[in-house]
């Protein structure tokens, strides 16, 4: 996990008692040592006000509260001071004359800061402003918590100094109003957002929530991590879930919708790809108004040997969801022709020429071309399809491509590229014979003559068929089918062509045509430019 700068990150939703501090630090102790020894994670965080619980109401003025919560910290930074993971636990924490609703940093047995929410909710079923105060309002830089002098405020960011991971935080509110405050956080170094809440339930509340994280997680090229109150706070006035998400860059990589007692989910975030992702967006750091942040540098110990849990999609651009993915091949063969029609309608162009193999770029091409003219109103006809046989076309490749075109209603030529090419080899002193690079090379070049000169007699363009993944591994012949006049295909990764030619297999076509296009979707994909050998 070191190499690639994962961290593991923790959301826990402990069970506690209202108003009994040393009680809930006992189950947050056994919990952070069960994310740091059994899980590896490197980070946990806890409800809002998790020490003392969210409900204690009016409690919250009483000394004996307050000196009750102090107390049970002290237990909590023994209990962990031996484990490698930063803890993030919620207290109420009295300074300047008032009482902030705070988020604790914890490591190694000592508190590295102290964060006050910054929005504090009067309205609706919220009237914390009955006790806390809002972040502004404070006075000094530094508290003195158990004995020791620690940062406090809004704007401080927490740094491992052995990773790129940069912490922030929002406490609840913080999150829903309109400018949040890690909006900035993110602007000026953070990585993973941690947000200690207590948001109750109501109808359709947690996909509202839900899009709260995930959006802000996106627009921020942040991790978010959210736990919130569970069903052991009071249930006088409000009933808590312990909802909890962890997010990365828009995507939920784990939720729990309605924790049991003491649950707890893991997510890997990877800091490297946020990283990668802001750099690439030139207004990311587009601040308009200058703050002034400070930094608390701490350790933590990461180790190779580390397993990454987080799931590896292997085929990152293909949606799992079945309905997902149909829905996304439809909209990109709509980007697709779309693109294609913009072009043919700019220049005038009322002829498109596409060689056809029968694989599946070629096909998905030829798709592509013939939704375009659909929306253009122009005819089939003048979709020029030419299926030019070498010495490595299979019998079905090459019975694919003529369904193709004749179901599809275009106009279909058939050249043959064996006499060309066995003439070529005799101009240029070649031994038809050794199937090297030159023997595969002149066919491809061979076909783009044959399209190129095509389009220059039908005055029309040649639809190139080459696919992202071709494009980005150099996986075609220099001044062969790396040459057309309008690539539809050159943004889509070979592993979406397929799902593309499925979808419209299954959705928008029947009969012999649909039978052809789900066999291109299963034929290996070959250049087929060598003979077939036995097997074929």
């Amino acid at each position: 996990m070191k190499s690639f700068e994962y961290v593991r990150v923790a959301v826990a939703v402990p069970e506690l008692k209202v108003a009994d501090p040393l009680f809930n630090v006992k189950v947050i102790a056994s919990m952070v040592k069960a994310a740091a020894e059994d899980k590896k994670s490197k980070v946990i965080l806890f409800p809002e006000l998790s020490i003392t619980g969210y409900t204690c109401g009016d409690l919250f003025n009483q000394k004996t509260l307050i000196k009750g919560a102090e107390d049970a910290l002290e237990m909590l930074l023994s209990e962990t001071a031996k484990l490698d993971i930063l803890t993030a636990v919620g207290m109420p924490v009295r300074a300047d004359n008032q009482l902030f609703n705070c988020l604790l940093l914890l490591n190694r047995g000592k508190v590295l800061g102290v964060v006050p929410k910054t929005y504090i909710p009067n309205y609706n079923e919220f009237y914390e402003k009955r006790w806390f105060s809002p972040a502004g309002s404070r006075i000094s830089d530094d508290i003195v918590i158990c004995g020791h002098k620690v940062p406090f405020g809004e704007h401080l960011l927490f740094r491992d100094a052995l990773s790129s991971l940069c912490i922030g935080v929002d406490v609840c509110e913080d999150l829903w109003v309109n400018i949040p405050p890690s909006s900035y956080h993110t602007m000026y170094g953070a990585n993973l957002i941690l947000n200690p809440s207590a948001s109750n339930e109501t109808i359709g509340k947690i996909d509202y929530r839900r899009d709260l994280v995930r959006v802000q997680s996106a627009k921020c090229s942040t991790a978010y991590a959210y736990s919130s109150a569970g069903q052991t706070e009071s249930t006088t006035d409000l009933v808590f879930s312990g909802h909890s998400m962890i997010a990365e860059n828009g995507e939920i990589l784990s939720e729990n919708r309605f924790a049991d007692s003491s649950d707890i989910i893991y997510g890997d975030i990877d800091i490297e790809k946020l990283t990668n992702d802001r750099a690439r967006c030139n207004t990311y750091m587009s601040i308009q108004e200058r703050l002034s942040y400070r930094y608390v540098d701490f350790e933590l110990g990461f180790s190779d040997s580390d397993h990454i849990e987080r799931k590896i999609e292997p085929r990152p651009f293909v949606p799992a969801d079945s309905g997902e993915r149909n829905k996304r091949c439809k909209e990109i063969l709509n980007i697709q022709s779309t693109g294609l029609c913009q072009r043919l309608r700019k220049i005038g162009a009322k002829k498109a020429i596409i060689g056809i193999s029968g694989g599946l770029d070629s096909t998905l091409a030829l798709l592509v071309t013939v939704e375009a003219f659909k929306k253009l109103k122009l005819p089939m006809n003048g979709i020029v399809a030419i299926t030019m046989p070498g010495f490595g076309t299979s019998s079905r490749t090459y019975n694919n491509a003529l369904v193709l075109m004749k179901e599809l209603g275009v106009t279909t030529l058939e050249i043959s590229i064996k006499e060309a090419c066995e003439q070529h080899f005799k101009d240029i002193g070649h031994d038809i014979g050794i199937h090297d690079i030159t023997y595969e090379n002149a066919q491809a070049r061979e076909r783009t003559q044959i399209l190129m000169d095509v389009a220059n007699k039908e005055n029309g363009i040649v639809i190139g068929t080459g696919d992202l993944s071709e494009l980005a591994l150099g996986w075609a012949t220099y001044n062969g089918d790396h040459m057309s006049m309008y690539g539809v295909n050159s943004s889509i990764p070979k592993t979406l062509v397929k799902y593309i030619v499925k979808w419209y297999a299954e959705e928008e076509t029947t009969g012999e045509i649909q039978k052809a296009l789900l066999d291109v979707f299963d034929t290996p994909v070959s250049p087929e430019l060598l003979p077939p050998d036995e097997e074929a």
